[in-house]
């Protein structure tokens, strides 16, 4: 325990990030900015770990669980202040963002409420002057050697379910040089994997030149040294850029892995759900990804329960992921949002059991797709990132990593037993022995 603030300090704030990995850049550079003007900051702190000063909570606000998530913890953060176990507690992020008015209301014991662009109103509140030279820089709350690259904000791309465009407003790119810049600082920190994110990283530039300019900003990120894989995630499939293909099939810092949310494969869906793509183009577009790509590892998220998604249109995603064979998937159920235009324009019709069922009929359809991709991986050889070594008094260290196949939190782990002399952000030949559904076995 930390009985009082290192000498010189204003005091000890903990961050505390809910919802995305683009949530977490957030509060990385709001670290960064406190560290700078005299705070201690502890990333992801919970209150009964610190006597903190001051906790951030930095909130999701996309679909109903996690904005319960949210409030949740905010309530318990409240019942900790008011029993005098932690100081002020300022709320940011995209929650306090959507619903400012109605959380000031309920909530009058919070210290602050901050949206998704407030970092310097939130920095004043704690006496410390915003330094714009330091947006390129970040205090890392994931393991040392990995980071996210958020390369732009926003998304104008307007699908009927989704309530980023009315939190996070419309698709602004950030200047390729000052990307470049964070990455050059964080592989000074020691960070060997850069994972790409944005609402539409496949829309990067588009806002800046007219084009898209994803496969640009990759290649010059392949020159920075001490990154050695970057990985593209969050994509969008309509207008998805082909050089970015033909650029990864040769540059061997860049994973042979996409993340894009295709969210159907129905036409009548993807119409109702405005998503301004077509069953045939989806197809076409993943016969690009493996002709191109022929080891690619593509990971999808899926949405049932969509307003005009009847037995049939479900019975045709069934059938798509069958014949697809994603090596990663998620699914959701549909939540209607206030104020998008499903709300507003579609009736939400399919009762809530059958998009439950629906959800565990297509993930269980996953769980043996996954499990034959990982059995077909067992004797070959991969290279390993370790995230965790885990100890455990009598027995030997077991490692926990990734191959360029998995990314970090949303993928399984590669799980590398009798790990004697292994650290994390270390790379590893290793051979993969055994294998379930969502994991990995491997040995030296």
């Amino acid at each position: 325990m930390r009985n009082k603030p290192p000498a010189g300090s204003r005091g000890v704030a903990g961050v505390y990030t809910l919802g995305c990995s683009k949530n977490r850049v957030d509060s990385e550079h709001l670290m960064r900015q406190l560290e700078h003007g005299g705070w201690e900051v502890i990333p992801d702190a919970l209150e009964e770990d610190y006597p903190l000063d001051v906790l951030i909570i930095n909130t999701c606000g996309f679909i109903h669980p996690a904005r319960e998530e949210s409030i949740q913890y905010i309530l318990e953060a409240l019942q900790a202040k008011e029993e005098g176990r932690l100081g002020r507690v300022l709320i940011m992020g995209c929650l306090s963002e959507r619903y400012r008015a109605p959380l000031q209301k309920e909530l009058p014991q919070a210290d602050g409420l901050y949206g998704v662009n407030h970092i310097p109103a939130l920095c004043a509140s704690m006496g410390v002057p915003y330094v714009p030279h330091l947006d390129t820089q970040r205090v890392l709350s994931t393991p040392a050697h990995y980071a996210y690259l958020k390369i732009s904000e926003g998304c104008d791309r307007g699908c009927a379910y989704c309530a980023i465009p009315l939190i996070r407003g419309n698709h602004l790119s950030r200047p390729k040089e000052a990307l470049l810049a964070e990455a050059r600082f964080l592989a000074a920190q020691g960070v060997k994997e850069l994972n790409l994110v944005a609402q539409d990283t496949s829309f990067y530039g588009m806002d800046l030149t007219g084009k898209r300019e994803l496969a640009g900003l990759m290649e010059d990120l392949c020159r920075i040294n001490g990154i050695e894989w970057i990985r593209l995630l969050y994509t969008y499939p309509q207008g998805f850029p082909t050089d970015v293909l033909r650029l990864m099939a040769g540059e061997p810092k860049i994973c042979h892995y996409v993340d894009i949310p295709l969210q159907h494969i129905a036409d009548n869906v993807l119409e109702a759900m405005r998503r301004n793509t077509t069953r045939a183009e989806t197809l076409r577009l993943i016969e690009d990804f493996r002709t191109l790509v022929p080891d690619i590892c593509l990971r999808t998220t899926l949405m049932v329960g969509h307003p005009g998604e009847d037995e049939q249109a479900f019975r045709q995603l069934l059938d798509f992921v069958e014949q697809t064979r994603f090596e990663k998937l998620g699914a959701f159920t549909y939540s209607e949002e206030e104020g998008t235009y499903g709300a507003q324009f579609l009736k939400d019709s399919v009762p809530e059991k059958i998009k439950q069922d629906r959800y565990e009929a297509l993930m269980e359809l996953q769980k043996g797709i996954s499990f034959a991709y990982n059995q077909s991986r067992v004797g070959s050889p991969c290279t390993l990132l370790v995230d965790y070594v885990i100890t455990a008094e009598g027995r030997d260290p077991v490692a926990l990593g990734r191959s360029r196949s998995e990314a970090p939190e949303v993928d399984g782990y590669i799980v590398l037993e009798q790990a004697k002399n292994t650290e994390p952000g270390t790379f590893l030949n290793v051979r993969i022995t055994r294998a379930t559904a969502y994991d990995l076995f491997a040995e030296f």
